[in-house]
């Protein structure tokens, strides 16, 4: 039997994938310089890709500091999120009575526009970093809980009554079993929530806010300063793909027996 092929990606796959990233960076840059130049659009509606990159090197220090605040909110909303999440899907899994109530609330709350909770939000916690972490753990909480639930529902039978075999109990069948062939699906939510969570923290942001990335936008737009805007933008960007790559690779290395659907065996 032929040896299966590491899933693992190695340096040269690294390598491309980043040289495509910035392939793609670049072709957005020059379309959008091509935008401005042939529609002459003002700049105070669409800066140049030049203003915003004199905009970051000359406010890096405001960008930074208001970055930091951002960041904050960010990774507390993604670590609380996440773990909220997973210990929902857990307790559906393992708790029928739990499953029968919980689900329709779930399905119920994400009819619930998040512009309508952050209000709610800073009435109840006022303006400081909470509210911004809960409405990023918001956004997060649900791709994760029903990820990680469908991946523990979806357990192959075969390696559940494998467990029954063997004597497991319900609680390690639960840990030792269905929680690990629930990674893939789980994966997929923590992806979806990487990516979303800036969402959450800058919605948080514009309701009310005295710091952060987008406080520093809407004060920005207000007095005209649309390069900073902009810049800030870039940076708040750069945030979700950071991230977003900084998860993907860390499952990568946590699933390495697991190929992604667009490989294709050598």
């Amino acid at each position: 039997m032929p040896e299966r092929a590491s899933s693992a990606p190695g340096p040269n796959a690294s390598l491309a994938r980043v040289g495509r990233g910035l392939l793609a960076a670049v072709v957005l840059i020059a379309l959008w310089q091509l935008t401005i130049t042939l529609a002459d659009v003002p700049r105070y509606i669409l800066p140049s890709p030049l203003a915003v990159a004199r905009a970051l090197v000359d406010q890096h220090q405001l960008l930074a500091y208001h970055a930091s605040i951002t960041a904050i909110e960010i990774v507390g909303g993604l670590i609380g999120g996440v773990l909220l999440g997973l210990a929902t899907a857990l307790a559906l899994a393992r708790f029928r009575p739990l499953r029968r109530t919980l689900l329709p609330v779930l399905l119920v709350s994400q009819a619930i526009p998040l512009f309508a909770l952050a209000p709610i939000l800073m009435l109840w916690l006022g303006y400081g970093l909470l509210p911004k972490i809960l409405m990023a753990m918001v956004i997060i909480y649900f791709p994760v809980a029903s990820t990680g639930y469908d991946g523990l529902r979806q357990t192959p039978q075969g390696w559940l009554d494998l467990a029954d075999t063997l004597g497991v109990n319900r609680r390690q069948r639960l840990l030792k079993v269905q929680l690990p062939a629930a990674l893939p699906a789980l994966a997929s939510g923590l992806r979806m929530a990487a990516s979303a969570a800036p969402i959450g923290a800058v919605i948080g942001e514009w309701v009310g806010a005295s710091r952060g990335l987008g406080f520093l936008m809407l004060n920005a737009n207000a007095r005209l300063q649309i390069d900073l805007m902009f810049a800030a933008l870039v940076v708040l960007v750069g945030f979700a793909v950071l991230l977003y790559f900084g998860v993907d690779t860390a499952l990568r290395r946590a699933m390495p027996w697991q190929r992604d659907a667009v490989e294709t065996p050598d």
